[in-house]
């Protein structure tokens, strides 16, 4: 970032028209580019193309909530910030599939844990998907260039949490290396509210850098903005239809329409392909909307005789990736931070009296997380006007949750707890170390029996070279329709068993090259 650029950007707050600025009924605007969500992709893109001199138009769905407004509830934050209130869920209604809604989209809600995609993946899609492109000489560049630009960097000693500290020792007790998180967080402030939004800015969301800077250079965003078709003529993108929608009512305010040559869709692995079923658009392959996978996850939560006060910290401290890869396993463990709201939906403490009494205990408690590496089984689909994800955990990928949980459980118990939760549906409690093979053997893969949670959602555009089998070409433009980019979650081929925001973040970062390369 030049200096002469950084000079241009408001000292505070983000310029964005919003449902409250439309005063007409019909909205028409002209840009070079159109890009539809603000996140992880979006965000990199209007910057990247608006840095070329390109006029370009965000368009997000979600409100503008600026900093200063988070509440640092996640009850609250659920209300005002995640797709339907939190509530985004699969069909069966046991995995809640967490993504931000609105401007700067899951990076301003997310834990801001970041991993380069790791090169084991890169050589599977270059195998399996013709991607020989994206090798990781060609990716270390921009891998470099998001670290840099995002404060990517791995934690200090200091800023690890309590609960993070008793697992290391559990780890350590039994022998098993630990990774020290990195996260795009620049002078943590380690309230642990990362899920509720940064209010202090101090976590590098794309509402604190990427958009700021593309407005400098620029860039409009309109906010509460819903894109209900794209426009092509002679399988040539040419803009979007969008309808402006007050969040007070629900109501729609004004129907917007943007005349562009270029069209970017960054509105993440449910809402892209959504879009694209609605416009009826490349999807000759029929694979838009297929593919879905969303590293489910469950979470143990281990409670201990003394306060530990874990909800301080970063809210990743440390991670074991030994079985992560496929083969190995295909399991991640995780810690994380938990506040009273998440703590109280883990487990299955009843009503009354044992929920009372199971909150009481809240600040012994501490979790650690199984996240698996899942198989792309799942689809969104648009029927009825209603959208639908239909995933259930494919059986080998439950063993492979199994056989984290139970790595999970010999921790905490290393570690010093006195009981273990399961978050099944039922009250399911592991008393002691001796009973965790029996316990976890006995879980049944069942629908709607466990409580899983996703950050994740990846995988229904599928990018690669054959264009029988996937929706986006290498350089991420869509087989079938001319101009018309993807450049979000929904690319990745396959599952990658860990966060994926730093490849959406490379990811993004080479298209918009490709674009600008295209359009010069």
């Amino acid at each position: 970032m030049t200096q002469k650029m950084i000079a241009k950007v408001a000292p505070h707050g983000l310029k964005v028209t919003q449902a409250a600025d439309i005063k007409q009924r019909s909205i028409h605007l002209k840009a070079d580019a159109v890009i539809v969500g603000s996140g992880a992709g979006g965000a990199i893109a209007a910057y990247e193309l608006a840095s070329k001199g390109k006029k370009v138009i965000v368009l997000e769905a979600g409100p503008y909530v600026p900093s200063e407004k988070f509440s640092e509830m996640m009850a609250i934050a659920m209300g005002t910030l995640y797709q339907d209130h939190g509530g985004q869920a699969n069909t069966e209604g046991d995995i809640t599939i967490l993504q931000g809604a609105c401007v700067g989209g899951s990076t301003v809600v997310n834990a801001a844990l970041c991993f380069r995609t790791p090169d084991y993946y890169l050589a599977m899609w270059a195998k399996e998907f013709g991607l020989t492109n994206l090798t990781p000489e060609v990716m270390a560049p921009y891998f470099d260039k998001v670290e840099a630009n995002l404060q990517i960097r791995q934690n200090a000693r200091h800023e690890t949490s309590p609960g993070a500290e008793l697992i290391n020792a559990g780890l350590e007790k039994l022998g098993i290396p630990a990774g020290v998180a990195k996260r795009n967080v620049k002078d943590c402030g380690l309230t642990g509210f990362c899920f509720a939004g940064c209010v202090s800015d101090r976590k590098q969301s794309m509402l604190v850098t990427y958009l700021p800077w593309a407005v400098a250079k620029g860039a409009q965003i309109y906010a509460d903005t819903r894109v209900t078709r794209v426009r092509a003529e002679g399988q040539r993108a040419r803009g979007v239809e969008a309808e402006v929608i007050d969040p007070a009512t629900g109501r729609k305010k004004a129907d917007l329409r943007v005349d562009a040559p270029i069209v970017v869709l960054a509105a993440g692995p449910v809402q892209t392909p959504l879009l694209l079923l609605k416009s009826e658009l490349a999807n000759r392959s029929g694979q838009v909307g297929k593919n879905f996978a969303c590293h489910p996850t469950m979470s143990l939560t281990a409670e201990f005789d003394k306060p530990v006060d874990d909800f301080h910290g970063a809210t990743h401290s440390l991670y074991v990736d030994k079985h992560t890869l496929p083969e190995e396993g295909g399991y991640l463990l995780l810690n994380a931070v938990q506040d009273p709201v998440e703590a109280s939906f883990q487990v299955e403490p009843g009503t009354g009296k044992p929920y009372v009494s199971y909150m009481s205990r809240y600040r012994n408690t501490i979790r650690l997380i199984t996240l698996i590496h899942d198989k792309n089984v799942g689809e969104v689909s648009w029927k009825d006007r209603a959208k639908a994800i239909r995933y259930t955990v494919d059986d080998a990928d439950f063993e492979a949750m199994k056989a984290g949980l139970k790595t999970n459980a010999r921790v905490l118990f290393a570690a010093g707890a006195s009981r273990i939760h399961v978050p099944s549906s039922q009250a399911l409690v592991i008393e002691r170390e001796a009973d965790i093979d029996r316990v976890i053997d006995g879980l049944k893969n069942e629908p709607s029996r466990f409580r899983y949670t996703s950050f994740h959602p990846q995988g229904t555009c599928r990018m690669g070279a054959d264009p029988a089998r996937t929706v986006v070409n290498p350089k991420g433009e869509t087989h079938d329709v001319r101009n018309l980019y993807i450049a979000d979650a929904s690319l990745l081929p396959t599952s990658i068993g860990y966060n994926p925001s730093e490849t959406v973040y490379a990811l993004a970062s080479y298209i918009s090259d490709q674009i600008n390369a295209a359009h010069s």
